[in-house]
Order: C-alpha cells, then sequence, then structure tokens
C-alpha cells in the first residue's frame, strides 16, 4: 500500500473528477478512505492479500458481490489490484452495547442468518473455507517461525484447541462472514448492513453465532435465545456443548491473529493490548466451557 492512501484513492481508475477525500477510522487490516467524486460518495479499502491471515482480495470480492447480491452488503463499484471500491453507505456503525441491545439482537441474528443461507445461491468461482482449528495450527507455526514472544504458551494453546475441535463434532457449512465484530454491522435507519467480507468463506454457523457473543459481550442468557432464534428450537445440552466450545476457539483465533499481527502488521494499532484483552476474554470462556 502506498505511504499516502488518500492520493491512491483518488487516483484509481475508476474516479473522474474526486471532490475530496478523507480517512475513515476502523480497519485493522486496512486502510479505508472516503472519495466524493460526481457528487457521489464512495468507500475505498486499500489492502494487498494478507497470506499470514488467510486474507486474499479475490475471495474478498467474490463474498463481496454475493452479499449485495443477497441485499445483505453495499455494491461493489470497483475493484483493481490493492483496492476495492463500495457504494458508501449513511449509516451508524454499531458499537458493542448497541449489539448486545435486546432490541437489535434478534434483527442482527436474522442478518447473519440471510448470510449463512442465501448468499451461496449468489456465489461465482471458488471460495476458501474458514476452518478455526486449521487457521490456529497454522497461527502457530507462524509464531514460532517468527520468534514470537508467545511461543513458550503455544503447545498449550494447540492442546486446548484439539479438545475443543473434538467437543465441536460434526458441523454444517454455511456460508460464514468470520469477523462479527460489532464495527461490521451498520443501521441505516431502515435496515443493517454487514460489511468487510475478507474472512468470509465456508464455515459451521457455530463460528459467527460465538463470534457474535464474545465479541460483543452477550450474556449466557442472550446466548440461549441467539441459538433458539437461529435454529428455530430450544437449543439441547449437546448444541449447547458444541457452540461454547466453537465460541473458545473464535476466541482463541481472534487471540493469536492479534498475535500474528504484533509481528507482521504495518497498520497502526495496538494489538499487544488487543491481545491481551482476548487472552482474559479466552481464559474465562475456558472456564466457562470446563464446568459445561
Amino acid at each position: 500500500m502506498t505511504n499516502d492512501p488518500l492520493a491512491r484513492a483518488v487516483a484509481l481508475s475508476c474516479f473522474t473528477a474526486p471532490e475530496s477525500a478523507e480517512a475513515v477510522s476502523g480497519g485493522i487490516t486496512n486502510l479505508n478512505v472516503k472519495v466524493r467524486d460526481q457528487g457521489r460518495d464512495w468507500l475505498v479499502r486499500l489492502g494487498d492479500d494478507i497470506p499470514v491471515h488467510g486474507v486474499m482480495r479475490w475471495n474478498e470480492l467474490s463474498i463481496s458481490r454475493a452479499a449485495h447480491a443477497a441485499g445483505i452488503a453495499p455494491a461493489v463499484y470497483h475493484q483493481e489490484p490493492g483496492a476495492l471500491v463500495l457504494e458508501f453507505l449513511t449509516a451508524e456503525t454499531y458499537t458493542e452495547m448497541d449489539v448486545a441491545n435486546p432490541a437489535n439482537l434478534p434483527k442482527i441474528i436474522d442478518l447473519v442468518k440471510r448470510c449463512h443461507t442465501e448468499m451461496p445461491a449468489h456465489l461465482r468461482g471458488p471460495i476458501l473455507t474458514f476452518w478455526v482449528f486449521h487457521v490456529l495450527r497454522d497461527y502457530a507455526a507462524t509464531l514460532r517461525a517468527d520468534g514470537s514472544p508467545h511461543t513458550p504458551h503455544l503447545n498449550e494453546l494447540l492442546i486446548t484447541a484439539a479438545k475443543l475441535e473434538q467437543a465441536v463434532g460434526a458441523v454444517t457449512l454455511v456460508l460464514g462472514h468470520n469477523d462479527l465484530l460489532a464495527a461490521n454491522i451498520l443501521d441505516d435507519g431502515e435496515r443493517l448492513w454487514l460489511i468487510d467480507w475478507e474472512y468470509g468463506g465456508f464455515n459451521s454457523p457455530l463460528f459467527d453465532l460465538g463470534g457474535l457473543a464474545t465479541n460483543n459481550g452477550l450474556t449466557e442468557v442472550q446466548e440461549r435465545l441467539m441459538l433458539e432464534n437461529y435454529f428455530e428450537s430450544p437449543s439441547a445440552d449437546t448444541l449447547w456443548h458444541s457452540y461454547t466450545a466453537m465460541k473458545c476457539a473464535s476466541l482463541m483465533r481472534e487471540t493469536m491473529w492479534s498475535m500474528v499481527s504484533e509481528i507482521h502488521s504495518e497498520i497502526d494499532f495496538d494489538y499487544s493490548v488487543y491481545t491481551a484483552e482476548n487472552l482474559a476474554r479466552l481464559e474465562a470462556a475456558l472456564a466457562d466451557f470446563r464446568n459445561v
């Protein structure tokens, strides 16, 4: 990526006479720029492939187009190496409190389920699979190879991951978003939108549900209601066991993602603090899982 993202954004071939460009906060694996061209606003996402995180921009492009076709995400306007230009949405970005709000949560669950069940019909070409336990093993190998200060803890993490994978058991594949942070949910006052598809791929629905819970501080009562709403039936003990295991795996992935980013990311973000925050969440979730 260029050292001047604003200049990079306005120089894209899709723009005729850019009137303004301003940085948009929020990205921790890419840079976002709002460009106004011929009276319309566009969001430019600047970012190359990130193989160490399994982020491949051709995959993000395909899934972004499918998400728009399903009515879940804004339209793709233009793409070229290192840049994706999307329709700019005038909408509120959710916070963790917004996601946990009982008035919002059912709508979010419905949006996630639509992602899982409706988007596959709109997909074209090859699409990645996101299996969190492979991701964890690969992250561990990367951290070891690069001399991470977290290396002494990797054996214990991988032993725990293997137990969690066994506890998850058989899965049903859906098209997952796989990064359900509050900031990836937008509300324009009439509908919700789901953005940022760089980690999208086929996965168990439990990963998105677990990520939604852990990233946004849902209570156990809310989690059980989430499962009942999503699966349209009371949550059985076996489902709850699988779900809590996947929830822990989701937190472990976020923790190790941050560990790897401490070494590899050039984005101005305090990854070491983020690692510590997620490690604390993981330890609490594992304690609950062991009591299930």
